[in-house]
């Protein structure tokens, strides 16, 4: 397949925008494999394209909703999961995927994410992790590392930053993993599980972000940010099966593996009885439902 002048293989090209291509991600950023090793997951699964809707927020990952060929919507910052909360309780046959970075998901969409793990809505949450706001200058956020530098701390972060992996499975996630985008082959098998479970399904992608995080931190990550930072998360890296509380990100280790993943009845199924038996009841009572199912 040929648009715009990009060569695309089936059958992934049934998954892009061929003509939004080439990406505008920076160099050495790690998005841009995040997105393949999605569109490879659909494409094992043989998703129906107008059976997928991409919800996506603001940010660097954000971006992504203008390259997947699929119903898309790229909402406002930290809104992403109540959108996709809508679509499926109202189109409960739609595969519904939720894309947004550390800051969209955790900080200003923190309080949705939890609620929507608590209640097990049947989504499955990507959340690229740059330890940064990389797309408005490089501030800190909720999962920059203790010590590091950003435009808002430039002599170092004070805060402890989220384990994002432990927030989702105390807060009642039904599938839990994390992996960098170095893990390739882990992070498509995972991305094809989460998609094929029922429930809340979330999946942390650790990524370079050598533009704004690197360039702040680079005598961390010699020789210069894009290969220091890909050094990093090679030898860092460790797959363990360990509680997702032991599942660390720090300069010595980047914990990766899957850390839940348990069976629980989803909110919509939840929902689709409750309204059944509710029903039953107003038509032993005499009073006509017009709520259809």
């Amino acid at each position: 397949m040929k648009k715009s002048g990009l060569y695309l293989n089936e059958p992934y090209s049934r998954y892009l925008r061929s003509w939004m291509m080439p990406h505008i991600w920076c160099p050495g950023c790690g998005y841009g494999l995040l997105l393949k090793a999605f569109v490879h997951a659909l494409a094992s699964l043989n998703i129906d394209p107008s059976k997928l809707v991409v919800v996506a927020g603001i940010g660097c990952l954000g971006r992504i909703a203008g390259y997947v060929n699929a119903q898309t919507l790229h909402v406002t910052h930290g809104r992403a999961i109540p959108v996709a909360t809508g679509v499926k309780l109202v189109k409960p046959d739609l595969k519904v995927v939720v894309f947004g970075g550390d800051g969209d998901i955790l900080a200003i969409g923190g309080n949705h994410f939890i609620h929507a793990a608590r209640r097990n809505i049947d989504i499955t949450v990507i959340m690229g992790n740059n330890m940064n706001y990389g797309m408005t200058g490089g501030q800190v956020a909720p999962t920059t590392p203790y010590g590091a530098e950003t435009t808002t701390t430039p002599y170092g972060n004070i805060e402890h930053p989220f384990n994002a992996v432990e927030l989702a499975a105390v807060a009642g996630a039904t599938y839990v993993a994390r992996w960098t985008v170095l893990h390739m082959r882990q992070l498509e098998a995972s991305i094809k599980k989460a998609l094929s479970r029922e429930g809340f399904s979330f999946i942390e992608v650790v990524s370079p972000c050598p533009t704004q995080y690197g360039r702040r931190n680079k005598e961390k990550f010699p020789p210069e940010p894009i290969i220091g930072l890909l050094r990093w998360m090679k030898q860092a890296s460790r797959v363990r099966k360990c509680p997702p509380s032991e599942a660390i990100i720090s300069d010595s280790e980047i914990t990766v593996g899957e850390f839940v993943e348990v069976d629980r009845p989803s909110f919509v199924r939840r929902m689709r009885i409750h309204i059944e038996r509710v029903q039953s009841l107003l038509r032993e009572r005499g009073v006509d439902t017009l709520v259809p199912l």
